[in-house]
């Protein structure tokens, strides 16, 4: 669908209701509102203004409601509400909330620089959100081998895995661990890139290989530190999804709900960064694992043959 916004003239994908007997376009209001939302998305991305989503995000991250926010910024009380509401941001006010969004020490900043603009409570609840956020981040520090451990052993255990099914195993072991103990396997991102769940910092250290399989001949295997419970859930993703190729388990996670509703709005051919949010990956792999009556780690042979059959 094409649409002129400010006189530029945007392209996104919509969706359209027709009659299953006249086979004339009728009105849907769930429809409008989709494609409303998705005209939205794309000229935000086109501009490199930050989406509702982000605005929310923000407000969740550091505990703060959108009126005391809107004064911490020197802002109009109401000028957050109206933006999430759907109004347009400026360049110059998106760029804000950005840095504001990817920079704690910036927002920490404003705190203590405005503190005198908003309540006494909402200064303690987004202090402690604040140094809440420091803890998590020296939490990331400490677990960032951990993916590194994983790599490992699937390539110790894999014979002929190339970058791309690397990464899609990756993305199945962090999504049926979480299912199968609660907790998340390691804590890097997962980004949706054309291709699939991509983890940034394994794909520059294997890109080079492209799509021949890795060799690491010079790597230390001796020094693998799993859980019991971690290598027998990597068997188990080994088993059941190491024996496709990557183009096939390429094909699967583009069937699946976290990479599909990450990437709403983009075109196939069309590059991002986008996360593919811990929560969402955590919300469809126990949806699988309810639907497929997974009691434990073996049933995810069912989910495996029962998604390939259904591509193929």
């Amino acid at each position: 669908m094409t649409k002129n916004i400010k006189g530029k003239e945007i392209e996104y994908t919509g969706k359209i209701a027709i009659c299953s007997e006249c086979e004339s376009e009728i009105f849907v209001a769930d429809i409008r509102d989709y494609n409303l939302k998705m005209l939205d998305n794309v000229f935000r991305e086109k501009e490199g203004l930050i989406s509702v989503s982000e605005m929310e995000f923000i407000l969740n991250k550091y505990d703060i409601g959108k009126r005391p926010l809107s004064l911490l910024l020197g802002w109009g009380e109401g000028t957050l509400t109206r933006y999430l509401d759907g109004d347009i941001p400026t360049k110059q006010y998106s760029d804000t909330l950005k840095k504001i969004l990817n920079d704690p020490k910036y927002m920490s900043k404003l705190l203590e620089e405005n503190k005198s603009n908003i309540t006494d409570v909402a200064y303690k609840r987004c202090s402690k959100a604040l140094s809440d956020v420091e803890k998590d981040n020296s939490i990331t520090v400490e677990f960032e081998d951990k993916i590194d451990y994983v790599v490992k052993y699937l390539l110790v255990n894999c014979l002929d895995i190339t970058p791309l099914a690397l990464q899609k195993l990756l993305y199945y072991a962090q999504g049926f661990f979480k299912v199968f103990t609660g907790e998340y396997l390691f804590h890097n991102n997962c980004e949706a890139w054309m291709h699939g769940p991509v983890y940034r910092s394994v794909y520059y250290k294997y890109k080079n290989y492209g799509y021949n399989p890795i060799e690491e001949n010079e790597c230390d295997y001796t020094n693998i530190r799993l859980s019991k419970i971690e290598k027998e859930i990597l068997d188990s993703v080994i088993r059941n999804f190491g024996c496709y190729s990557g183009k096939v388990l390429e094909k699967m996670t583009h069937a699946e709900m976290p990479w599909s509703n990450t990437r709403i709005g983009l075109r196939d051919d069309e590059s991002s960064d986008r996360i593919i949010k811990k929560d969402l990956i955590a919300k469809y792999f126990q949806s699988i694992k309810l639907k497929h009556n997974m009691l434990n780690i073996s049933d995810v042979s069912d989910y495996s043959r029962n998604l390939f059959n259904k591509l193929y």
